[in-house]
Formats: structure tokens, sequence, C-alpha cells
């Protein structure tokens, strides 16, 4: 094919190029872009530019093809064009062009017209081929009807044919139906097979009463019917169950003088025993010997898989050996079917006997074979011989159709012992192209550790985790928490942690939420010194509601501590609490003591009232370093708050060292609230202590306060020492609050005066 460049326009002369076909007319369209006159809207193109005729007619011209007819030549010469060297291109047959041209636009008169350009004569070969490649029966379908409508070609019986196998297989059976009765308007006549195929596919489609009224239409219509027809009716009414409809119809046929053939008796027999009608199964298998019909090994593969339907192995046995004497070679049916039957009865080593002589014959055995006898080998725990055949079909490399087989035979493997045989089985799988999933990993990862070989329970657990196996989609068999709880334990146990909740976390995609596995991964992480990677784990628990337990808490909290954390340790404290669970006063002791040290004395104030609050009564000694660190900074409230909680509870702190400690220390207001507080709630203080007290103001200056609690406690009946009253009188006089220094000398005139008769002495003595 010539190419014609638009570049040199100059060159082209009509005499020589005029025989070539110009691939891309359009080209010529982007030489009106170097002429000096403006291009028509319209231009027209020669006609000879769409033929190969070499003496155009200069005078008649045609109009410009629609976009889409040459949009479809453009891809057609676009695979015509060179191809680089070394890549050679079929090129795409118009019926593939066709069929893919339906599938990407929709059914449209523009398409039609596409269609039309691209095609110039519509033969039967390129029909019936569109018919068959069309993508969806609905393509078939509106192709056939177009072209025909559309006058571009006459159907014949080949597409009517066609049309009616496609619309039969999508289960468009009226469609099919109107096509096939309206043949005879289209001049085309009727054969059986027509009617066959419709009645099957009436059948395949579960219709039975259509099938049958084609099939008597076709007597009405004057249609021939053979014993073709009548095979596939019978099949038709047999996988129903309409056996007695079978029969009727099958004496209609001896009626109608059609003789009934090998493969007839066959359906019947079949269709009976799918009814579990053996015994008129076995009434028809006799006549068809009666009229001198010879079985073939199809009749008896169907007797012999009938009669195992309905439990009967037996009857299978006796026509086995029948049909081995009448020299008809048993096939693997033949065998696979008694094997099935044995198995079914647990007589293994029957079905092993039977294996050994197909092959001895050389018949070799196929899936279905394998896939039957290996769930009996693992039934009856012959599992040296299950391995030895799972060998066989390595070799052959044959794959069983039951892929829950592997499991299975793995399963029965360990149960044995032999984990070096469950390994080989996962070994086989991959050697097959099995793809392997999560439940195969499984009971070889929970026997390697109850074995103890935990470096073998890891190289499979590394192979799980890198390929993401539990992660795949088509995942049909998923890992059981008796696998994956023991090499979560052992690796959380073993510093491993990190690789444990890799795999967990792969679980939990998968919907699994296990408290064990759960609470393993925070113990194996507090324990490595991980307490934020535990957190995490135990935050996931909090938000999915899985139940946690205390233990876990524990080592979290002590693995925030060791890491010198007291504050993320507090908050593990608290969230352990929030879960219902009850901490020992040593955790609390723990947690208190990180807090002070670390200086967050309010902090551990609150751990110390929760601990109160939740009847703990230990750790005092601690209670009162956080008590009187409180005080020393000035949290005097706080520290009040939480000596009334203690006094509650049934703890009272020592009131007599934390005012001696404030008053050493000069922390005066501290110690007169902390009095005031003890004297409002009558807590038993030591005389000595309203003596430190009162020097420690009177020291500090704060006469007042002094005057202030010295009335309190002789109000209460409060004892001190005559000189600190003294002292405080003098100090009151000094600073010029006379009124108070008098209020004070009278209230010790009374005092002594009381002090002087029996009842004041009984008086002070209940006082101290």
């Amino acid at each position: 094919m010539a190419y014609i460049s638009a570049s040199k326009p100059s060159h082209l002369k009509p005499g020589i190029y005029s025989g070539f076909l110009i691939s891309n007319p359009i080209c010529l369209k982007s030489l009106f872009f170097f002429s000096s006159s403006p291009p028509s809207p319209d231009p027209a193109i020669d006609s000879s530019l769409y033929s190969s005729n070499p003496t155009p007619n200069p005078d008649q011209e045609s109009p410009l093809p629609p976009v889409s007819a040459v949009t479809e030549r453009n891809s057609e010469d676009t695979a015509n064009q060179r191809t680089p060297r070394g890549k050679h291109r079929n090129p795409e047959k118009l019926e593939d062009v066709i069929c893919r041209m339906m599938a990407n636009r929709p059914w449209t008169t523009r398409l039609q017209h596409s269609i039309r350009n691209l095609v110039l004569e519509f033969d039967h070969s390129l029909v019936y081929n569109v018919l068959h490649g069309a993508r969806t029966s609905e393509h078939a379908l509106q192709f056939f009807r177009w072209v025909e409508r559309a006058g571009l070609f006459r159907h014949d019986r080949e597409t009517h044919f066609k049309i009616i196998e496609i619309l039969g297989r999508a289960s468009k059976l009226n469609h099919a139906r109107c096509i096939l009765l309206d043949m005879p308007k289209k001049g085309v006549e009727w054969d059986e097979d027509m009617f066959v195929m419709l009645i099957d596919s009436y059948g395949q489609a579960g219709i039975v009463q259509e099938s049958v009224k084609i099939f008597q239409k076709m007597e009405e219509l004057g249609v021939d019917r053979t014993i073709k027809s009548y095979d596939t009716l019978f099949k038709v009414i047999m996988r129903r169950g309409r056996y007695m409809m079978a029969k009727r119809y099958f004496n209609k046929m001896l009626s109608e003088g059609i003789v009934p053939t090998c493969h007839t008796y066959n359906i019947m027999i079949w269709g009976f025993f799918l009814s579990s009608k053996f015994k008129t199964a076995n009434r028809f298998f006799e006549d068809m010997k009666t009229r001198e019909i010879s079985p073939n090994v199809v009749t008896y593969n169907t007797l012999i898989n009938g009669y195992y339907r309905v439990k009967n192995v037996e009857e299978a046995e006796k026509f086995f050996v029948e049909m081995k004497g009448r020299n008809i070679a048993p096939t693997v049916i033949s065998y696979t079917t008694m094997i099935k039957g044995y198995v079914s009865l647990g007589r293994v080593d029957d079905a092993l006997r039977l294996l050994e002589e197909m092959k001895g014959f050389g018949i070799q055995p196929n899936a279905i074979t394998y896939s039957t006898l290996l769930p009996g080998l693992c039934d009856s725990e012959k599992m040296a011989e299950a391995r030895n055949i799972l060998e066989d079909m390595v070799k052959e490399f044959i794959a069983p159709k039951d892929n829950s087989i592997f499991l299975r035979l793995i399963s029965g493997q360990c149960k044995a012992g032999n984990l070096d045989a469950a390994a080989d089985v996962l070994k086989a799988m991959i050697r097959l192209s099995v793809p392997t999933e999560a439940g195969h990993y499984g009971p070889l990862i929970e026997n390697f550790c109850k074995a103890g070989i935990y470096d073998r329970a890891i190289m499979l657990l590394d192979k799980l985790i890198e390929k993401e196996i539990i992660l795949r989609p088509q995942s049909t068999l998923e890992m059981e928490s008796s696998a994956y709880n023991p090499i979560i334990t052992y690796l959380c146990n073993n510093g491993q942690a990190a690789k444990a909740e890799t795999l967990f976390r792969q679980l939990m995609k998968k919907g699994v939420q296990d408290p064990i596995a759960f609470n393993n991964l925070i113990c194996g992480h507090s324990t490595e010194g991980s307490p934020d990677s535990a957190f995490e784990i135990l935050k996931i628990m909090i938000r999915r509601k899985v139940p946690s337990d205390g233990n876990a808490y524990k080592l979290l909290v002590e693995s925030y501590l060791k890491k010198g954390q007291p504050a993320d340790a507090k908050a593990a404290l608290d969230s352990m609490i929030e879960q219902g669970h009850f901490p020992d006063s040593s955790l609390y002791r723990s947690v208190m003591e990180g807090l002070f040290e670390d200086g967050r004395v309010q902090t551990a104030s609150r751990v110390m009232k929760t601990m109160v609050e939740k009847g703990v009564r230990d750790n005092m000694d601690l209670v009162a370093k956080i008590l009187e660190a409180l005080l020393m900074r000035g949290h005097v409230e706080e520290a009040l708050g939480r000596i009334e909680l203690l006094m509650h509870s049934g703890c009272a702190p020592d009131y007599d060292n934390l005012l001696s400690v404030l008053c050493e220390k000069g922390k005066t207001i501290a110690a007169l609230k902390l009095l005031d507080f003890g004297l409002e709630r009558e807590c038993s203080v030591d005389f000595s202590s309203y003596d430190k007290v009162l020097d420690a103001l009177l020291a500090a200056g704060k006469t007042l306060n002094a005057y202030s609690i010295l009335c309190k406690i002789m109000e209460k009946g409060g004892v001190t020492d005559r000189k600190s009253c003294d002292d405080l009188i003098k100090s009151l006089n000094e600073e010029g609050n006379t009124k108070q220094a008098d209020i004070l000398s009278r209230m010790i005139v009374g005092r002594d005066k009381a002090a002087g008769s029996k009842k004041g002495k009984k008086q002070a003595y209940t006082a101290l």
C-alpha cells in the first residue's frame, strides 16, 4: 500500500498514483492549511479515494462520509500502519472490530451507520462470526435483527441456529422461541436440531412445562421427531424428577415405532436413580438387555453411581464385576465411583486396593479420585498412606478439587504427631499452585508450639506475615485462636512483642478481638520497656470494649514507673480503675512514690484520694509525707480536704507531728489553719502543739492570729503554758491591742478560778 505525503503536493501525479489506495483520506484536509484560499465548510472528497477503481469519473462527486465512518477508517488504518521492527501485529478482523464497537458504544442509529460504512458487504461468514463473537446476547440479538430489517443480509439456517443457541444460553427463551417460529415466514425451513436446542434451553432454565410444549409443538408443525428429540426431552424431565412423565413419553415413543438406543436407556436409568427409584432403573436395565441393546461403560457407570447414591455398595460391586465380565474396561469414573462408595462405608482398605488395581491397568487417577480417597484416609487415621498419595499427586501435578482436603491432611498429620509430614503438606500446596490460607498455617503453628519447636513456628509465622496471607480477601479458612495465642504468648515472653503485634494487627483487620492476645501484647510490650505501645493496644481494647486483665494493667503501670514516667503511670492506673479493676496497695504506693519523687505532689495527692476512697488503709507513712508536702507548698485547703477524707475513713493523721514540722519550717499560717481545723473537729492535739503554734505565731509577729487561736483553745477547754499567755498579752499591749490583751487576761483569771474547784479540776482533766 502506498502512503502519500501531504508535505509535497507538487509531486502528486494523477497518471502515476491514480491506481493507489489512499490509506487515510482525512490527511488531505491538511492541504487546505497551505493554500491561499480558505477551505469550504464542507469540502467534497472524490469517491476515488475510497475505492480502488483506476479510472474514476472526475465529474462525479460523493459527499463526505460521516465522522463515525471516518473514525473507524482511521482506527483500521492505524492498525495497518508500519510497526517498529520486531513487533509484528496481526491485523484486527472485521468481525472483531464490529463486536468491539457494539461493546463500547450504545446501540444507536449512529452506530448502525458506522458499521454500515465499515462493511462493504454483509456475507454469511461475517454475520455468523459477529453473532458468535458478540460480548453479550443483547448485542447479538440487536445485530441479528438489524441486518435483517435493514436489508443487509438474509438469514439462513446456520445464523438462525446460532442466535437460538445464544439466546437459549442467556435464558432469553421468549426471543428464541419467536425467532424459531417465525422462520417459515422468512423462507427458512425448520429442522429438528433447532427444536432440540430450544427444548434443552427451557430445561436448563428449569421450565419443564415449556419444554414439553415445544416438544408437542413439533408434531403440530410437522417437524419429524426422532430419538434425538426424545432423548433431550427425557433428560429435561428426569432432571426435575418427573419420572412418571418420562415413562409415559417412553411408552409413546415405543408406540410411534422409534427404537430406543443405549443412550436413551442411560438417560432413563440415570433419571430413575436421581429420583431414588432404583428398582425401576433395574427393570429398565433388564429391558435394555431384552431388546438386545448392549450396555456400554456409561450404562454401568450410571448403575454403579446410582447404587452408591442409595448406599447399596454390594449391588454396585455386582455391576462392577459384571462390567468386567462383559470385557467392558472400567474407566477412571468407574473406579472413582467405587472408591467413593467404599470410603462412604469406611472400607478404606478396599478403596486402596481399587486404587492399586486401576494403576495396574494403566488407568491414571484424577483429581476427583484423590479428593474422594484422601478424606477417608484421614478419618481412618491412615496418615502414612495419605502421605504417599499426596506425594503421587505432587509428582503428577494433580491438585484436588476441594482445597479443604489439605487442612484435613495437616490436622490429621499433626494429630498423629507427624509434624514433618504436616509441613510437607504445606510444601505440596505450593508446588501444586494451590493458594495457601491462614487456616492451613494455623494447625502447624499450634502444634509446633505444643511440641516446643518455636523456631519452626516462627519461620511459618514470618511467611504468614510477610506475604500477608491473613489479609487475602479470597481466604475462607481463618486462623483459630488456639493457633495464634500460643505463638503470641511466646513472642511476648521472649522479647518479640513487635512481631506479635504485627500478626495480631493483621488478625484485627479480619475482625479478631481476642482478649487473651490483647492482654499478652500489653504484658509483652510492658515487660520489654515499651509502655507507649502497650497503652496503644489498651486504647484499642477500650474502644472495642474488649475485657482487659488486671495483671496487664499492673505491668503497664510498673513499666511507666521504670521509665521514669509517673504521670503516664497515673493515667494507666486511672484507666485500670475505670475498667473495674482493683489495684493493690503496693501499686498505689509505687505510683504515689513515683509522683512524689518527681515533685508532682498534688497528682500524688489525687492518687492518695483514690486509694482511700477504694478502701485501702495502707501506706499511711507515705500519706503523711504527701500531706506535709501539700501544707509546706501552700496547698492548705487541698491538704485539709484529704485529712477530712482520712478521718471519715478512720485513718486520722498525726496532727502533732504535722504541726511541729510546720512550726519548725516557719509555715505559721498553714499551722494555724491546721490547728483551727483540728479544734473545730475536736481532734486529739497535744498541749505542747498549742504552745508551739503560739510561739511560732508570736515569733513571726502575728499576735492577732495568736490571740484568735488562743481564744479558741480556751473556749474548747484547752490548756496552754502560762508563760505563752503572758508573752502574748505583753505583745498585744506593745502593739496597742489593749482591748484584746484585757479580754485575754480576764479569760486567764476566770480559767484559774475554775481550776481551783474540783469541778474545774475535773474539767481540766477531761480536757487533758
